[in-house]
């Protein structure tokens, strides 16, 4: 199996180019922000629990996430492998998402950090907030914001995978099929 962690900044191209390799490689895009959104909207136990922290304004527990996580992983066991998008975001994330892993006799292949400059991340997350209908991808200090917590408390994830050789930088600068090649390349060495 491929399991991959589509990493970087918001804006940096994650989405987009998670399409691209689930195309590809039959792997199951799991973003842990439609998880959310899924098990919120059908009123699941976890979605309520998470609901219930969210109303509070407080963070959504590790465990909750993972047990999401978990749901997903177990309702597809015949893909390829898959893409986690948005998770990790701490190291204790990355802990429990390879001992979620190893449960099932796997582990992560690859962490690929899509790497765009800051500039470049606020334009195009402006342009998206053309038509996101998210308030906040139209305020530059917002996502200048959300561009420094990446930055001070995600970006350490990037070396913990690198201790053990997984944590790969691909350049996020370019075009979308200028940017899939380089990841692609990648992909298909492991």
């Amino acid at each position: 199996m491929i399991n991959l962690i589509l990493f970087g900044p918001p804006g940096s191209g994650k989405g987009t180019q998670a399409k691209k390799l689930v195309d590809k490689y039959n792997l199951l895009h799991i973003s842990t922000g439609d998880l959310f959104r899924y098990e919120m909207g059908n009123d699941t136990p976890l979605g309520k629990e998470a609901k219930s922290y969210i109303e509070k304004g407080a963070l959504v527990p590790d465990s909750v996430t993972v047990g999401m996580l978990k749901n997903k992983v177990d309702a597809n066991p015949d893909v390829a492998g898959y893409i986690f998008d948005g998770f990790p975001r701490t190291i204790a994330q990355a802990e429990a998402l390879n001992a979620l892993l190893e449960e099932k006799e796997q582990t992560i292949s690859r962490l690929l950090a899509l790497k765009v400059e800051d500039e470049e991340i606020i334009k195009r997350i402006l342009e998206r907030g053309k038509t996101s209908g998210r308030s906040d991808d139209n305020d530059r200090s917002i996502i200048q914001n959300r561009i420094d917590v990446y930055n001070q408390e995600t970006s350490p994830v990037f070396d913990f995978y690198a201790q053990f050789n997984k944590s790969i930088s691909i350049e996020g600068m370019g075009d979308i099929d200028t940017i899939f090649d380089r990841l692609d390349k990648e992909v298909s060495s492991i």
